[in-house]
């Protein structure tokens, strides 16, 4: 950086008495306690501020964790785990258990009990910062100054404080889409938190949340109709593995809709009736929106004290994760570059050693594993195929694997698993890997490991598998699937 970087981010270090803090965060989701916390065990006195907590957020309700515990990851991989748990009854009859017909699912049970878990991980998180000595304030915070900070609380009354430095952490919000009806649809939000479970869905959206929701709800017996604008679901991916997710999903009895969108809703004394841009009529309970989200910026008063946004709203910053004005940071969602947790967690804790640790830190983004909790779910690090080709480093040697777990060998279930390797045919490292199937994020999470420690091919081969595991296959695969050439193009053998 141009700016010399000494302990606590300023070449001046013995002007921290005129400040009530060294660091106020706004935000305390997964990165702002991370940062905050990382930051007081260097010495810095921290001060943060969160809305009320409440399960479904708006511009003035949230609550200590964030997205992740309250409103995101926590909650809905809990729903995943109940929603697995209907397909696995049906499968077990093959292995011998006997099970009623009809087999009852308590959809408030699952909701307490839910709930339960975010209020006691909101408590940790609350002892997380105390125990560190981070000063907790419960209310809005936007930024008033380059160096001060405003807390607006619950009764209206307004707080001010300095900090030498501010933390923007305020992470993202669910969007709507903007058609005549669309008070009557949910977001993720409110999907976690519905006093009924709905009998009939249509799931608009083809990324993480939308093929997770149509997973759960099918799972726990509802019709589900999706639809989404491209050929197939999850954009981004590589195309293999989003051509078995289609498959995977419609074979679950989810009824995909791609190249779709909707035009209206109304409401009828039968339900929400959903008309598609095809002119199709869907009868519904619940319509969701899963349309992706927004940065949280636009309540922070951002653009009065000069800090720069982009046209969605995401905080711009460098590589340190500090943005237009000098004295004022920003990491997490609410930046937009790379949004998941652990990243969020990752630019928290190298803020803290950047700033008030003397060892200017940035965030390395590439081999960053990600997976995506559909039934089966899907897990990705590295490279996909598409993006190797692009990058047009040399040669590339796809390796593939397609097969029946041995589970569905007995119970029948119709469903294969399928893995992939990226392999730079110069240097015989390994630069992408994916698979979608059962326990693919268990698996990935290991294979990431050897990915960011440059891991070849030979190494992968050389390997013992564990044996009889689907994880196995990632050290057993000779043949090569396909060899590219730098110039050449990706084929799959769809």
């Amino acid at each position: 950086m141009s700016r010399k970087m000494m302990i606590d981010g300023n070449e001046e270090n013995n002007n921290n008495d005129k400040y009530d803090f060294d660091l106020f965060v706004i935000g305390a989701g997964s990165g702002g306690v991370r940062a905050s916390r990382f930051s007081a065990q260097y010495g810095a006195k921290v001060g943060i501020c969160e809305l009320p907590f409440h399960p479904v957020s708006s511009e003035v309700i949230g609550g200590v964790g964030g997205t992740c515990v309250i409103r995101g990851c926590v909650p809905k991989k809990i729903l995943v785990y109940g929603a697995n748990f209907g397909p696995e009854i049906q499968d077990s009859r093959e292995y011998g258990w006997k099970v009623n017909e009809k087999v009852d699912f308590d959809w408030k049970k699952l909701l307490h009990k839910k709930t339960e878990e975010i209020l006691r991980l909101n408590g940790i998180y609350k002892r997380l910062l105390s125990n560190a000595g981070v000063k907790l304030f419960e209310g809005e915070g936007r930024i008033v100054g380059p160096n001060e900070v405003e807390v607006i609380q619950l009764d209206g009354t307004k707080l001010s404080y300095s900090a030498k430095h501010i933390l923007i952490a305020t992470g993202s919000r669910a969007q709507r889409l903007d058609i005549p009806g669309q008070e009557l649809a949910i977001t993720s939000d409110e999907a976690l938190s519905l006093d009924e479970l709905p009998k009939r869905v249509v799931v608009l959206g083809g990324g993480y949340i939308a093929v997770e929701f149509a997973s759960i709800w099918r799972g726990m017996g509802a019709t589900v109709n999706q639809c989404f604008r491209k050929e197939l679901p999850l954009r981004g991916f590589v195309d293999e593995m989003r051509a078995l997710v289609a498959r995977n999903l419609e074979g679950r009895g989810i009824i995909l809709h791609p190249q779709t969108n909707l035009k209206q809703l109304v409401k009828t004394a039968d339900g929400i009736k959903v008309t598609t841009d095809h002119g199709e009529e869907l009868m519904a309970d619940v319509v969701l929106f899963a349309t992706g989200r927004v940065p949280n910026s636009k309540r922070l008063n951002l653009q009065a004290v000069g800090v720069e946004v982009d046209s969605i709203g995401a905080v711009k910053v460098d590589e340190y994760s500090r943005t237009s004005v000098p004295s004022i940071w920003a990491i997490g969602d609410v930046t937009n570059r790379m949004n998941l947790t652990p990243v969020a967690l990752l630019e928290g804790s190298l803020f803290a050693k950047t700033v008030f640790g003397n060892e200017p830190s940035k965030p390395d983004y590439s081999n960053i594993p990600c997976a995506v909790f559909c039934i089966p779910p899907l897990s990705v690090v590295g490279l996909s195929e598409e993006q190797a080709i692009e990058q047009g480093n040399g040669d590339i040697l796809v390796f593939t694997s397609t097969f029946n777990p041995m589970k569905n060998s007995i119970s029948g279930r119709q469903e294969k698993t399928l893995m992939k390797l990226i392999v730079s045919a110069e240097t015989d490292k390994v630069i992408g890997a994916s698979m979608c199937g059962p326990d693919a994020p268990e698996i990935m999470q290991g294979i990431a490991i050897a990915l960011k420690c440059g891991a070849t091919k030979a190494q992968f081969d050389s390997t013992v598998g564990i044996h009889p595991t689907s994880a196995e296959e990632f050290v057993t695969m000779r043949s090569v699937t396909r060899h590219i050439a730098a110039a050449g193009k990706p084929k799959t053998n769809l």
